[in-house]
């Protein structure tokens, strides 16, 4: 069976290595989605697994097949020609959404009322059927047609993954889990080195370092569409479950979240503890008081400072990044750093150039990520 990893862009790679972790099989990777595929025997054991232990993907779908769409007969055709039924029972609901891009078929709504039409037809022909209640299990069906050829797909994961489940409190401008947790990874932690978010907002980058360092799978305290899924059987949740449990370790470096405003602060607290992170050093700092939390600490900063598009004007964030630099060479010269901004000018206020930039998008915001490796 064929599954198609959904996620922001810039991500692809990662995604793709839990993909390979996971022992399933990449098959082609484009801007923003990764199809792969798992043996037709071991299919609910992907999609549990998948749900649980991606980090960095949004979504996990049914990949049901693909077909050149020139036209909306082409469209109808080739989605009616489709196994709906291997999923769908005739009391199931089976809603339509997706997306059209560099397509002739660019009208949603048009392209929503005929795979709806399709999978209708194709389901009554099956169930002797011409009308259906769809008050039973949902099934949601998403379309993706890039360059005029058409993807159909049914959702498995139901809120996306990049909701954990311990944010239920965010500041104004949140970073988006599955972002938070790449640029964790991105700046290596290590045994011994500790990690700071000198302005860590909800306390988002703090809690997937926690969940990385202490291999806790992202997806374990929450739940997913495909649990109603006859096909994925309650044993492939409970195995995937229970893998996730035993391989949590203690944590093997400390991590520190710091944020001028106390209600931030109060708030990371209480997602730490909603994560089961509560070996996190959260507390009240003035960045323009910014001191490593131990002398002659070694560490890194990660860190989502304000940039002037969500929040605050692009002055002052312009301003933050001045004096992070000053206060970073003074007093950590020697630390890693690794900063996200939407800022194209970002180095030249922080003072210096990063020893590599990576693109990654925050939602829709193209931005850099500055990364700092020497002195």
């Amino acid at each position: 069976m064929d599954f198609v990893a959904t996620c922001l862009f810039g991500l692809e790679k990662f995604v793709g290595e839990d993909i390979d972790r996971l022992g399933y099989k990449r098959i082609e990777t484009i801007d923003g989605r990764v199809t792969f595929t798992a043996p037709d025997e071991k299919a609910g054991d992907c999609v549990a697994d998948c749900n649980v232990f991606f980090r960095y993907a949004e979504r996990v779908l049914i990949k049901l097949g693909d077909f050149t769409a020139l036209t909306f007969e082409d469209l109808y055709q080739g989605t009616k020609a489709l196994p709906w039924e291997n999923f769908i029972g005739r009391n199931d609901a089976f809603p339509v959404k997706g997306h059209s891009i560099k397509s002739k078929l660019f009208s949603i709504p048009d392209c929503q009322k005929i795979i709806k039409k399709a999978v209708i037809d194709r389901l009554s022909n099956v169930y002797k059927m011409k009308q259906f209640p769809e008050n039973g299990i949902k099934y949601q069906i998403e379309f993706f047609i890039l360059n005029n050829k058409a993807a159909l797909m049914i959702d498995t994961t139901g809120e996306t993954l990049h909701k954990r489940g311990y944010r239920k409190e965010e500041n104004l401008a949140p970073l988006r889990e599955t972002l938070a947790a790449a640029m964790v990874t991105l700046s290596r932690p290590r045994e011994n080195v500790i990690l700071v978010d000198p302005m860590c907002g909800s306390g988002t980058i703090a809690i997937e370092a926690a969940l990385l360092v202490t291999n806790t799978a992202p997806g374990l305290n929450r739940s997913f569409a495909a649990e109603q899924f006859p096909f994925v059987h309650k044993a492939s949740w409970q195995n995937a479950r229970e893998k996730a449990r035993t391989a949590v370790t203690p944590p093997y470096t400390e991590i520190f979240g710091y944020d001028i405003d106390p209600k931030c602060v109060e708030i990371s607290k209480n997602n730490a503890s909603r994560a089961g992170m509560d070996f996190i050093h959260f507390a009240v700092r003035d960045i323009k008081n910014f001191e490593p939390p131990y002398p002659d600490a070694r560490g890194t900063i990660v860190t989502n400072p304000p940039y002037g598009e969500r929040m605050g004007d692009q002055m002052s964030a312009r301003e933050l990044a001045k004096l992070m630099g000053e206060k970073f060479l003074e007093k950590i010269p020697r630390w890693q750093k690794y900063i996200i901004s939407a800022d194209e000018e970002f180095e030249k206020y922080y003072g210096k150039r990063a020893d590599k930039v990576r693109k990654l998008y925050n939602g829709m915001i193209k931005c850099g990520f500055y990364q700092y490796f020497k002195t």
